[in-house]
């Protein structure tokens, strides 16, 4: 399927650089490298980055195993002004231009406002990051401008109003989200389609909630006797018709391979798999797990360093998996400190978090179940 918003994008499905293959704290270039390969020799060729993505990693990453490797004309780089690597209106233009270099490109086919939620925007707003965006789009050194999104409907209309000149939107958007009322992921799709804005999707399967099950939804799957858990949440999203890409944040290439089998030939849910992702949803629902997708914006700005997103899945595989290794789990993850009940409840995870947790209180239930 060809990508019908931009002649110069291959297809809709994009390889996210968030969640790469790693040797201990370092990414792994040569496993990365053959996925890239993979991904390009099936016919694909847009990659999302982000300058805090792995710690700084993801941008040099991308440089080794893409931009040293292929011609420039070859691929289709998106990158994003992230705010907390700017805090006034000068910040913006040498960040910029460190985000070229660690990327080894003279340009970025797309630069994003990065997680754009009320309080961001009027970050954004008072350091002219819009403007100066398009002044570097004047400047050639952006093709396209857009922001990718976290909040309420209502604010994605009020930016997509005063911005009229933004040319896409990247929101969160799977099947499980469809709904939901802190996400609303259809609103957002909604909004963007009246503003004829092209959707790029983020969290498909988010964060691999979408594709590890218990065995009650795995059932559900299982019964369809088709493809992967990951290929009915990508499929879902895809589907859509103002969707201009998929991003996935693969991190092995069994994840690239089974991917790229079903995007590189695409055809939406057939009403049978609609019905089971509908079946599937309710039981995800019932199971009253954690829905953090390990972005770990919250891990950045702690003062006690706890890492939050280890101990909810820890709880999760305590509650919903029944896993009785958890608290192994629970006390590998805090042997260096940074336990659940550490949290002095500063709030700055909550600021932060796309999926508009209660961090704070949900700390309070790992503590409950694993610091006494």
């Amino acid at each position: 399927m060809e990508n019908k918003f931009f002649d110069n994008i291959k297809r809709n499905f994009g390889f996210g650089f968030m969640r790469l293959p790693m040797n201990g704290e370092e990414v792994d270039y040569e496993e990365t490298t053959k996925m890239v390969d993979t991904f390009m020799a099936n016919g694909f060729n847009y990659f999302d980055t982000a300058h805090g993505y792995i710690g700084g990693k993801s941008e040099i990453a991308l440089r080794e195993c893409l931009v040293k490797r292929y011609p420039r004309e070859d691929y289709i780089i998106t990158n994003k002004l992230s705010p907390s690597h700017f805090e006034k209106e000068e910040d913006i233009r040498p960040l910029f231009e460190s985000q070229l270099e660690a990327c080894g490109v003279d340009y970025f086919d797309f630069y994003l406002m990065h997680t754009q939620d009320a309080e961001y925007f009027e970050k954004y707003k008072k350091c002219r990051a819009y403007e100066t965006a398009f002044e570097l789009k004047k400047e050639g050194k952006v093709k396209h401008v857009g922001f990718s999104f976290h909040d309420k409907a209502e604010v994605l209309d009020q930016i997509l109003t005063e911005y009229p000149g933004i040319e896409v939107v990247q929101i969160q958007f799977n099947y499980l989200d469809y709904e939901a009322p802190g996400i609303e992921s259809r609103k957002c799709y909604e909004v963007c389609v009246k503003h004829g804005k092209p959707v790029i999707v983020m969290e498909p399967v988010k964060g691999g909630h979408l594709v590890n099950f218990t065995e009650e939804a795995q059932q559900v799957f299982d019964e369809l006797q088709g493809g992967s858990n990951a290929s009915y949440a990508i499929r879902f999203a895809a589907g859509f018709d103002n969707m201009m890409m998929v991003l996935s944040g693969m991190s092995n290439m069994e994840q690239m391979e089974d991917n790229v089998s079903f995007m590189k030939d695409f055809k939406p849910l057939t009403e049978k798999e609609q019905a089971a992702i509908q079946k599937v949803c309710e039981i995800i629902k019932a199971q009253n797990s954690i829905p953090c997708t390990a972005c770990k914006y919250c891990v950045d700005g702690c003062p006690k360093k706890i890492a939050i997103p280890d101990l909810f899945a820890d709880l999760n595989a305590k509650k919903v998996y029944r896993d009785w290794n958890s608290k192994d789990y629970y006390m590998e993850h805090t042997k260096d400190g940074g336990k659940a009940s550490d949290c002095i409840k500063c709030g700055k995870c909550e600021k932060v978090c796309p999926q508009h947790l209660e961090i704070r209180k949900l700390l309070e239930e790992v503590a409950e179940a694993f610091d006494k």
